[in-house]
């Protein structure tokens, strides 16, 4: 079973950075794609996204890089300290180079800086978490960024409302006798399909059909968008998520109960709402930010934190759970002490850098 241990870390801060742009999905863009099941008010009461942060600029990494800036300047960190780097994201710049190997450039970190991209979603800030953990278990590095989000599309075409933009940035640091992280994964690559873009790698090769559109469950949409097979990853994440915190709990022989906030994938209103009744937990344990972010995959947790926990964090005991695409999950617990927590940053696009530009 996938459990793991990491002593001797802490979350030193974390950072969120988001567009300026606001779209109401009670009053839909040109190129919103909500089904036509729904009204917009329907749409709303039934997701619980009111809103989310768009642009047709800012990359993801555009979006990590300004929650980076925010979070080195406010922990005093020397630049040439941060030894690893980890960008996890659905939306990469380029499909080689990795996006790590930019930002360690744009962030002016040492040419010596370990960095790597993972290409996870919902699951990957855990993910992410645990990679950097492990690197810096021993103390052969001591400080290092978890830069995790998801923003501009690969291609054009009709966007879907419940998916808002926004990056962030986790610091991590080596700090003997800390309690660490303990975390807990899962695999279920039978359900890969459930949510998928089905051109764009190498297996089904971009061509102009891929930019045909065609209705999905009601949606146009073409073979270069993410689909989803919405009631697949409804009952996969009410069923995933509450069972990882009980194994993770069982494992490591600690009641859940005792811990302070529960921050969950930010996927659908209603499921959250399950998984939460399923553990028998009270609402003011569970945050959310979905209602005026949308689903922002592997930034959802960190972005959270940011936007609903500022003031509530020192001393605190978190269980974090993302759970998504690929079939993946993963879960981790940690405690906080002295942890910073930046103001949200909000992004123009004119920020966009178009240095990195080919």
């Amino acid at each position: 079973m996938a459990f793991l241990e990491f002593k001797n870390v802490r979350i030193a801060g974390i950072s969120a950075g988001v567009p300026r742009f606001i779209a109401s999905n009670l009053h839909p863009l040109n190129d919103d794609g909500i089904s036509s099941e729904y009204t917009p008010e329907a749409f709303v009461e039934t997701t619980g996204v009111l809103e989310r942060r768009l642009s047709d600029t800012l990359t993801t990494s555009d979006l990590c890089c300004a929650a980076a800036e925010k979070l080195i300047e406010e922990l005093s960190w020397e630049r040439g300290e941060i030894e690893a780097l980890v960008f996890v994201s659905q939306t990469a710049d380029y499909i080689l180079p990795a996006t790590a190997c930019i930002l360690q450039d744009r962030l002016g970190l040492s040419k010596e800086c370990f960095a790597e991209d993972v290409a996870l979603g919902c699951s990957g800030w855990v993910y992410g978490l645990s990679n950097i953990a492990s690197l810096l278990a021993n103390g052969s590095i001591k400080k290092a960024l978890l830069l995790a989000g998801d923003a501009k599309k690969r291609a054009a075409g009709p966007r879907d409302p419940l998916f808002g933009h926004a990056g962030t940035a986790t610091a991590i640091e080596y700090i003997e006798g800390n309690k660490g992280f303990q975390f807990h994964f899962g695999t279920d690559g039978s359900g890969f399909d459930a949510i998928i873009t089905p051109d764009g790698g190498s297996r089904n090769q971009v061509s102009p059909a891929s930019f045909e559109l065609k209705q999905v469950d009601g949606k146009p949409m073409h073979r270069m968008q993410t689909r989803m097979k919405g009631m697949d990853v409804f009952s996969f994440g009410i069923s995933t998520a509450p069972k990882s915190v009980k194994k993770l709990a069982e494992h490591f022989g600690f009641d859940y109960q005792e811990y302070d906030y529960f921050v969950f994938h930010q996927a659908n209103m209603k499921m959250n709402k399950m998984i939460a009744k399923k553990l028998k937990l009270v609402d003011e344990k569970v945050p959310t930010c979905m209602y005026h972010f949308g689903n922002t995959s592997s930034a959802s947790i960190p972005l959270t934190i940011v936007t609903q926990l500022k003031e509530k964090c020192e001393g605190k005991k978190f269980i974090c759970c993302g759970f998504g695409v690929g079939l993946s999950w993963g879960t981790v617990t940690f405690e906080t002490n002295n942890m910073v927590v930046s103001q949200l940053v909000e992004v123009a696009d004119e920020e966009a850098d178009k240095k990195y530009v080919v």
